[in-house]
């Protein structure tokens, strides 16, 4: 049971697939009957070995959970079953715990280590979402007697309180990201642990949770502070640039002037009227952007800003800026237009020549503000619905 646990390549939860692949895994069984030349061509096989690999698995962990219904374990025997408990949920192999769970919930329930702590706590310290999501499979009474529960290293909030370091922050490359799903975590056991123990000090250090959690987070906070201030500054260095190019290009009318009355000559032509409205929201978009990061610049970068307060800000920032991106390529694209008007064999090219740019700029930022939108306002990295029936 301990070596199954271990066992990367035997749970969906150790073994990393591409989103497409992860596609060709939920749907595995419409694939059936194709080929199997077919398989091993497109790649597919290789999956639906690793399927039939997990399904065996689960089977395997079904007849072995109904095993631990039977009481008269040896001492050695549920040693051996809670270690691989532990073990399981430190690989972050949580369908190990889950399929354990469905047969014996008093068995789960009633594991501790040698340092008293619950797989509440154990799954806090590792940041493993799954496990601790069975907690509210449980009655309001029971889940108050555990999240009062104290190990020899404090409550859960302390567990919470722990900075992590473990493989499930792999996929979140910037600090401020890592920084708030940190923020996320200790305000969700916070929600759960009861108020009465929010100020309770842990045995080793004699510090309540909030204390221990600033003591261990200084450093990620400073990481989280310089990564944010560097894509700020870049980001309003491209504003400011766009804010100069718009207002000038107001003023500088292609086609000139008519010098009798000093209006643009192609003042009734649809085109220049799209170019002024684009150019306008550019500079308007633009300028709104350059104040929202000074704004993020100027701010105090306290650690509960992480939460919300500076992702919003810099949603807001990134969006704008994006926006007056487009709108300024609008805005270029018609003036380019009327300025050679006629001549599609060079106006075509220069535009998507003058928009590659643009377009990176926009394909190496856009992913982070899906990221920090996800992260802030998504449906959250907790499944409070979680239903794992025993």
């Amino acid at each position: 049971m301990l070596k199954l646990a271990r066992m990367r390549f035997a749970f969906l939860s150790g073994t990393r697939l591409t989103r497409w692949q992860r596609w060709l895994y939920d749907f595995m069984s419409l694939y059936r009957r194709f080929a199997k030349s077919l398989y091993i061509f497109c790649g597919i096989h290789c999956i639906y070995e690793m399927k039939s690999t997990h399904k065996w698995i689960f089977q395997f962990l079904h007849c072995m959970g109904e095993v631990t219904r039977i009481d008269n374990f040896t001492p050695d025997q549920l040693d051996m079953v809670q270690k691989s408990i532990f073990k399981a949920i430190e690989q972050g192999h949580y369908e190990f715990v889950t399929e354990l769970y469905k047969a014996n919930p008093k068995l789960i329930l009633g594991t501790y280590d040698e340092e008293g702590r619950s797989i509440f706590h154990f799954a806090i310290e590792n940041r493993q979402k799954e496990v601790y999501s069975l907690i509210y499979e449980l009655e309001e009474e029971e889940r108050h007697d555990i999240a009062a529960w104290f190990s020899n290293s404090g409550s859960m909030l302390h567990s919470a309180a722990n900075l992590s370091s473990l493989p499930q922050f792999d996929d979140i490359q910037d600090a401020s990201l890592q920084m708030q799903r940190e923020l996320q975590w200790f305000k969700e056991v916070e929600s759960v642990v009861p108020l009465d123990c929010h100020e309770s000090r842990n045995l080793s250090d004699s510090i309540t949770a909030h204390e221990l959690f600033t003591k261990n987070h200084k450093k990620l906070i400073e990481d989280a502070e310089n990564s944010t201030k560097g894509t700020t500054t870049s980001c309003t260095v491209v504003g400011a640039l766009i804010v100069t190019m718009t207002f000038a290009a107001a003023f500088t009318v292609p086609g000139g002037n008519n010098d009798n009355t000093g209006l643009p000559l192609v003042l009734y032509r649809k085109l220049f009227k799209v170019l002024i409205v684009s150019d306008t929201i550019s500079l308007v978009s633009s300028t709104t952007s350059v104040i929202t990061f000074l704004g993020i610049l100027t701010s105090r970068y306290a650690k509960d800003d992480f939460l919300k307060s500076l992702p919003t800000k810099m949603m807001i920032g990134l969006f704008t800026l994006f926006f007056s991106i487009a709108t300024m390529m609008i805005a270029f694209s018609c003036a380019l237009v009327i300025v050679l008007d006629g001549e599609a064999w060079i106006v075509i090219p220069c535009i998507l020549f003058a928009s590659v740019p643009a377009i990176s700029f926009v394909w190496l930022l856009f992913p982070l503000l899906g990221k920090i939108f996800m992260s802030t306002y998504g449906p959250g990295i907790f499944d409070k619905r979680n239903k794992v029936k025993p």
